[in-house]
This record gives C-alpha cells, sequence and structure tokens, in this order.
C-alpha cells in the first residue's frame, strides 16, 4: 500500500508543478484536466502525509522505548498508547481513498418514485416517501427540484420524479435504489388488518449534455394537453410535452409547467439521465440495465427494505440492519441507516481488495 500511496503523491508533485507553469492558462482543456485530477488527489496525499507524520511519531517513541531509559520508557509507552488507534484510523480511511471510485459519485441525481404493488395505499406510501427524500436534503442543504409528478385519485401519487443537486449526492443516496416495502393498516381498513404495499425507488446519476449526446434526429416530440386526477391542473393550451428518444426507446413525459419550453427542458433532463444510465450499464458486460435490477417488477417479495408501521421499526434485509425510530426516518432522519449501508459495502470493497485491517 506504501509503494502505490508514494506514487500517488509523486504524480501529485508533478501536476503541481505543471500547475504552476504560466504557459498553461494558454491551454485551457489542459489546465481543466489537470486541476481536476489535482483535486482528486488531494485528499489521499494529505492522509498519506498525516500517516507519515504519526508514524515517525509512533517509531520515535518506540526508540525511546528501547532505549533503556525508566522514565524515558514509561512516557514513549503512553504516547504510543495514544497514538495507535490514530495510525489505524488512518490506515482505514487511506484504504478506503485507494479503492477504485464510482465516477458517478460526484453528480447530482434523478430520484424516480413509482407506487407499486398495493393499489391505492402504495401512492400513499409512494407521496410519504418523497417527503421522506425531500425531508433527507433539506437537512444537508441539497437543492431539491420536482420534475413531473402523476398524483393517484385519493391521494398520494403513482409517479414522481425529482432532481437532487448538492455535495456528492449520488455517493450518499446510491444504495436507495430498490422495492421499499411498507406495512401497515391503511385508513380505509375498518377491520384494522395490516396491509403490505410496495414502491419502488430508482436512483439515477445526473447527465451533463456533454456526457451524452443526442442527436435531435433521434427525437420524437409530442405536445399534449396537461391533465391532473380529477380533472385538476387541466390547461386550456398543449403545454404538456412527451419526449421520445427512438434508438433506446425511452420515453418521458412532462405536464407541470404551464410552459410548454419549461416541460421540454425537464423532459430533456430527465431524458439524458435516463439514456445515461443505458449507456453506463452496457458498458458493464457482467450487470443487467441498472433501473431494472434496482426496481425489479415491483412485486412484494421483491425488496430491499421493510417500513413496518405498526412496530415503528424499519429493516434493511441487505445488510441486516433494524432500527426502532420510524417516525423519524419518515421525518428525513436517516443518516445512521444511510452510514449502515456505507460502511457495509466500504467493507466489503476492503475485502475485495485484500486489506486484512477489513
Amino acid at each position: 500500500m506504501l509503494d502505490k500511496l508514494a506514487a500517488v503523491e509523486s504524480r501529485f508533485l508533478e501536476i503541481e508543478g505543471k500547475l504552476a507553469d504560466p504557459s498553461l492558462a494558454e491551454r485551457p482543456e489542459e489546465l481543466r484536466r489537470l486541476s481536476k485530477e489535482h483535486s482528486a488527489l488531494q485528499e489521499l496525499v494529505d492522509e498519506f502525509r498525516l500517516y507519515r507524520r504519526i508514524d515517525a511519531e509512533y517509531r520515535d517513541n518506540k526508540e525511546l522505548l528501547d532505549s533503556g531509559d525508566a522514565d524515558f520508557s514509561v512516557m514513549a509507552k503512553e504516547e504510543m498508547r495514544r497514538i495507535e488507534p490514530e495510525i489505524e484510523a488512518v490506515k482505514k480511511r487511506l484504504q478506503l481513498l485507494l479503492l477504485p471510485q464510482d465516477p458517478n459519485d460526484d453528480r447530482n441525481i434523478m430520484i424516480e418514485i413509482r407506487a407499486g404493488a398495493g393499489g391505492e395505499e402504495a401512492a400513499l406510501f409512494a407521496g410519504e416517501l418523497f417527503r421522506m427524500y425531500q425531508r433527507f436534503s433539506e437537512r444537508q442543504g441539497w437543492r431539491f427540484d420536482i420534475l413531473s409528478m402523476s398524483e393517484a385519485e385519493m391521494g398520494g401519487v403513482k409517479e414522481i420524479i425529482g432532481s437532487i443537486e448538492g455535495t456528492k449526492v449520488y455517493s450518499r443516496l446510491k444504495y436507495e435504489g430498490g422495492v421499499h416495502r411498507v406495512q401497515r393498516v391503511p385508513k380505509t381498513e375498518t377491520q384494522g388488518r395490516v396491509h403490505t404495499s410496495t414502491v419502488t425507488v430508482a436512483i439515477l446519476p445526473e447527465a451533463d449534455e456533454v456526457d451524452v449526446q443526442i442527436n435531435p434526429a433521434d427525437l420524437r416530440i409530442d405536445v399534449f394537453r396537461s391533465g391532473g386526477a380529477g380533472g385538476q391542473s387541466v390547461n386550456t393550451t398543449d403545454s404538456a410535452v412527451r419526449i421520445t428518444h427512438i434508438p433506446s426507446g425511452t420515453v418521458v413525459a412532462c405536464q407541470d409547467e404551464r410552459s410548454q419550453l419549461k416541460n421540454k427542458a425537464k423532459a430533456m433532463k430527465i431524458l439524458r439521465s435516463r439514456v445515461l444510465e443505458v449507456e453506463q450499464a452496457k458498458a458493464k458486460s457482467v450487470e443487467t440495465e441498472a433501473r431494472r435490477s434496482m426496481v425489479g417488477t415491483g412485486d412484494r417479495s421483491e425488496r430491499i427494505r421493510t417500513y413496518n408501521f405498526p412496530q415503528g421499526r424499519l429493516t434493511d434485509h441487505r445488510i441486516g440492519f433494524t432500527i426502532h425510530s420510524l417516525p423519524d426516518v419518515m421525518e428525513g432522519r436517516v443518516d445512521d441507516l444511510l452510514n449502515a449501508l456505507q460502511t457495509h459495502y466500504q467493507t466489503e470493497e476492503l475485502k475485495r481488495a485484500g486489506y486484512a485491517s477489513a
């Protein structure tokens, strides 16, 4: 590991030298590329330098311990005892930083939530789950925008799509994709029986225009009059937009804005992310298309997580993690859950990388 870290630091210093060259300003593309690489290596190099400093301090104290001087030995032993956990903590952070980084981790996301099995109860929970992610985003200081929404007749939503912008949004929420199962007594249930419903969640890294080149000739754009549940939000003009990406068969419709231009812009934003998702999935030959692996069919048996309201319990079945504070979770306090997921998958990556301390 130390040889690899030394090589990284050497590359970091090489880039610093190039960035100090005034003539680089005349080559903006190279400047942007080098600045990005320098920024990506900064944290790893800082941790490596911290490790070397602490390790040197530890070695100095070990020499004092081995010197035979009784007074110095006592002091050295205390210092070594203090330093050991610091060294282990820095080593663990270095191991994590050396793991191959998900290229999407720094991206903003599109979040798509759809009612699955369970009819109106599923639609109600879809709306509540969406609100949970909204509340969490607010706590993080992220920007959350609704791009498209299809309301259900009895309340809740059939489908809702939003965008979340902020620092490392995809990195934080990428494990949320899948089937979320809810168990509770519906408001319409007169016998007090617990029903089981599902909602599907898809987390897509947001695509920039430079990431996905979409040929306008590959698009079919249809306009129509928007409408909502119970005849609400009906427009008298053709402001709703449906865009079909012919090569991939991807279809996106937006009707929430009264302006056709705004609906088209939102639809293109969603379309770019979906096309990027398909292209990235094709590049990974061992994986199936990303959204399908996330949401399956929406059947009750396909679930990553269960929200049990009668017992106030949430269980993530992938990692066997359970918490008994469901009301807090539904208010967006999901940090403990997300931390547990991140720790689990990072530990798995460390094991695959062959680090003994994992």
